[in-house]
């Protein structure tokens, strides 16, 4: 039997212990399993209390269980829930139980959602949404993936699609009557209108510049700068615990350490980098060598200073710089990085707290600006770029050459419509699904 026709199970609620899991089971023996455990099915999508017991007739578990026959389900299958005990060993034997029955086996990462975009439950843009809601880490991410969840890009495609084919439609029957005078100018010229409109509409949403896909992978702040300045303590002040170690001695921190923040909702990774410095340790090195890197590819670096040397930093990512240890007398570091550009100035204690609240909220405000409108943006992802992006061209291909044959035009709205099926998952995508649906978790 292919793997596609088997029935699939597994924990679809958190990780043992809990005080309850839901087992979720999908596919054509869904109700012979949902028997053999239960002694008998349930009412459609009523929850149902019954003692659990394994193929000897030994009780399993006093639980609850739901029966969803198909297509009437969210995988388009025949799906049984089994809410049991979250423990391990309860767990660990309803698994056996299910893993006895024939055909009936464990589900690989994301097959129950594969299952429901094969099924038509929902679109490729759809399934991304809810992977990308199952990783949301702050309440903005959250609120982005759900729109992509109830199709809002989906919805928005398959107008477009429609468009285009309206359009085809009429300028293929231009080339139908094109014997017949006038009627091709009459057909082409609202076909022309409709397509320039059309892709109007689309290069507004390309020209969001991937603000929703930043949302979705969040922005790097890097806190860099000499040894022994404080970065560490910045770094635990951010995160409120202690992340980094915190030492007098210069050059404690000797790998790149990486914290994940909620700011208002917005995304920011915050890594602590080795100090800058000319060192003999070669571990060290390699430390100063990462942490050079790491700035380089953040999206804002905090200099940190006490000292009032030169910032020594090369990249092109926007810096300030942070005089950190102010209750301390020392001279002021000049307002320009290695290149001459001015920077903003903060000045703070990370040791006692001073100045912080000032940075983060201009940390919240560099966010608010970095990612713009993305909550309203439509693309999340890059592969969706790249496709809405190709139908544009071929819209833009088709207007163009209109005027040397409609034979042509129609040949490029075709492939327009091509690249939105793509969008959708609903033509030749099988070189992509393997690696979006393997991210998922399982269960999902």
């Amino acid at each position: 039997m292919h793997p596609r026709d088997q029935t699939i199970f597994a924990l679809s609620s958190g990780r043992a212990p809990s005080a309850i899991a839901i087992v979720r089971v999908s596919g054509p023996e869904a109700g012979t399993a949902l028997w053999a455990l239960a002694g008998k099915m349930p009412t459609p999508r009523m929850a149902t209390r019954v003692l659990l017991r394994d193929a000897d007739g030994r009780p399993l578990d006093d639980a609850v269980v739901l029966w969803f026959p198909g297509p009437a389900s969210a995988t388009g299958e025949d799906v049984a829930e089994f809410h049991v005990h979250g423990g391990r060993a309860v767990l660990t034997s309803l698994f056996a139980a299910l893993s006895a029955l024939k055909n009936v086996r464990p589900a690989e990462p994301g097959e129950f959602t594969r299952r429901a975009f094969e099924n038509g439950k929902l679109d490729l843009t759809e399934a991304e949404g809810l992977d990308d809601l199952i990783h949301a880490d702050t309440d903005r991410q959250r609120r982005q993936a759900l729109r992509q969840l109830q199709g809002l890009l989906g919805d928005k495609a398959r107008d477009w699609r429609t468009q285009i084919i309206e359009a085809s439609a009429l300028i293929e029957a231009g080339i139908d009557f094109s014997d017949e005078g006038d009627v091709p100018t009459e057909l082409i010229q609202p076909a022309v209108m409709k397509l320039k409109r059309l892709l109007a509409e689309i290069d507004k949403v390309l020209a969001a510049q991937g603000q929703a896909e930043r949302l979705r992978d969040g922005i790097v702040v890097a806190i860099a700068g000499p040894v022994n300045v404080g970065k560490s303590t910045l770094i635990n002040q951010l995160a409120r615990r202690e992340v980094a170690i915190v030492s007098p001695h210069a050059g404690t921190t000797r790998d790149v350490i990486e914290v994940q923040l909620d700011l208002d909702g917005y995304p920011v990774t915050v890594i602590d980098t080795a100090g800058i410095r000319n060192t003999d340790d070669p571990i060290e090195q390699e430390g100063v060598r990462r942490a050079r890197v790491r700035a380089g590819e953040a999206d804002l670096v905090l200099w940190l200073d006490t000292t009032g040397a030169p910032v020594e930093y090369h990249g092109t990512s926007p810096v300030w710089l942070v005089h950190n240890k102010i209750d301390l007398v020392r001279p002021q570091a000049a307002a320009v990085d290695a290149r001459g550009r001015p920077m903003a100035e903060f000045r703070i204690s990370a040791r006692h707290g001073a100045g912080l609240p000032e940075l983060i909220a201009a940390l919240v405000a560099f966010a608010q600006n970095y990612f713009g409108g993305s909550e309203g943006g439509l693309i999340a992802r890059e592969r969706q770029r790249m496709q809405i992006k190709d139908t544009a061209d071929s819209l833009r291909r088709a207007i163009a050459v209109i005027g040397e044959g409609e034979e042509l035009a129609a040949e490029e709205l075709r492939a327009a419509a091509y690249s939105l099926g793509r969008l959708l998952g609903r033509v030749d995508v099988e070189d992509i699904l393997d690696v979006i649906f393997r991210e998922f978790c399982v269960g999902k």
